[in-house]
């Protein structure tokens, strides 16, 4: 599926990557997915994309950005839109589905494959039309997950489908201990 001489380039739709690895029960471990596609290949770029919720005093997801931005990934941000929908519930809107579009068609040319990270059947045409200036697609996702984390469209349009659950030895992140419970650790303190 890959040459080490080719040039790569990954595209990694942030949302989807981590609902399908929830989906299969791991943990990425971003430090190893880079060295994996080292591995196979001149990786040239690894693109993350996620919306961010400004208005926060804490993100969840901020540490990971950060990390990932020290860490040889290009970030590619934009600030989440909050909603009420019309049952009063709090939604938050932030779609990059654009800016990664975009990205790819410009570094097209000078990639020979690009490794999609996502299932979201939107990328179906990108795909087609990255084919069409000569690159090589991979698509990482997951059918083992119920219901399937990625479109049939999309899957059959890659030149190759990567089976997330099967990175997962490679690029999981080992599970951590479970932490003692605090009345644990104050009877422990007590004794």
């Amino acid at each position: 599926m890959f040459y080490r001489d080719e040039k790569l380039a990954l595209f990694i739709d942030g949302a989807n990557l981590y609902a399908a690895a929830k989906a299969l029960g791991f943990d990425i471990d971003y430090k190893l997915l880079r060295q994996e596609f080292m591995q196979r290949g001149k990786l040239l770029r690894a693109f993350y994309y996620t919306a961010l919720l400004e208005n926060d005093e804490y993100s969840p997801i901020r540490p990971l950005v950060d990390w990932l931005h020290y860490n040889g990934f290009t970030m590619v941000t934009k600030p989440a839109k909050e909603f009420t929908d019309s049952q009063g519930r709090r939604k938050i809107k932030g779609n990059m589905d654009i800016e990664l579009a975009v990205d790819a068609m410009e570094i097209a040319e000078h990639v020979d494959h690009i490794v999609l990270f996502s299932g979201d059947g939107d990328f179906r045409s990108l795909v087609e039309a990255v084919q069409r200036k000569g690159c090589r697609v991979s698509v990482v996702s997951t059918i083992r997950s119920q219901p399937p984390m990625i479109a049939d469209d999309l899957r059959r349009q890659a030149d190759n489908f990567i089976e997330l659950d099967e990175l997962k030895e490679v690029i999981g992140r080992p599970p951590r201990e479970p932490r003692p419970h605090e009345d644990e650790a104050d009877a422990g303190a007590e004794a």
